[in-house]
């Protein structure tokens, strides 16, 4: 609507996100306090380019081109609740997109040093801007998603924004021992699941916790088998 309109009216964004929180992430059974309050503190809107303001509380992952999205509120909780974050972890974030998740987890009173991991620099530079003023102990990275983020190894846990596969082993190497990786898993037929994975002697297990409609992160994708 144009401001000059007389009827125009400038959006509540706090009170959206009230709703956000209310109609969207306690009805998914996120009960975790810490949760709850960070998404109840952390301007969302801020996550997203300009023209998406009016929708970032929507219950709907959002494009933010490149075929790369910000995830639905409602999974964002539910994932962050099936963390189970202990005080003091190191985290990684892969595919740290617009900083949302990243800045949720630094936010979270836990005392949590968050690496976060982007490689396309449109959507860092909007992550930046976000943890400077709501999460600034949030370490931003660009690079290679696949290649994980070593120098900073190893992590409690690793959690990827984003649909894969499978997660990449160089991942699963930056793990501390005990670690764990929560991913939406997208096999090639089938419905997504948030999992946990952690690593074992034969490689990795993953444990299913939940189906969600997460987009696959392109990058990570396996790249096309050649057939003789």
């Amino acid at each position: 609507m144009d401001k000059t309109d007389p009827d125009y009216a400038p959006l509540d964004f706090a009170a959206a996100r009230q709703r956000m929180v209310d109609a969207q992430i306690r009805p998914a059974q996120v009960s975790n306090p810490d949760v709850v309050a960070a998404m109840r503190a952390l301007p969302r809107e801020q996550a997203v380019p300009d023209a998406l303001r009016a929708f970032a509380y929507a219950d709907r992952c959002l494009p933010l081109g490149d075929e790369r999205y910000l995830t639905e509120p409602r999974v964002t909780g539910r994932m962050l609740q099936v963390c189970e974050i202990r005080h003091g972890e190191r985290v990684l974030v892969v595919g740290a997109g617009t900083g949302y998740l990243a800045a949720l987890l630094s936010t979270m009173g836990q005392g949590l040093d968050v690496t976060a991991l982007e490689s396309d620099r449109t959507l860092a530079d909007i992550g930046r801007a976000l943890c400077f003023t709501w999460a600034p102990d949030v370490h931003w990275h660009e690079g290679p998603l696949v290649r994980g983020m070593a120098e900073n190894a190893p992590y409690d846990l690793i959690v990827i924004d984003g649909a894969v596969r499978h997660v990449p082993p160089a991942l699963l190497e930056q793990l501390a021992e005990g670690g764990r990786v929560i991913a939406p898993i997208c096999p090639d037929s089938g419905v997504t699941t948030v999992s946990r994975i952690v690593r074992t002697p034969q490689g990795s297990a993953a444990q299913p916790l939940f189906d969600a409609a997460v987009p696959l992160l392109p990058e990570l994708e396996p790249a096309p088998a050649f057939v003789f």
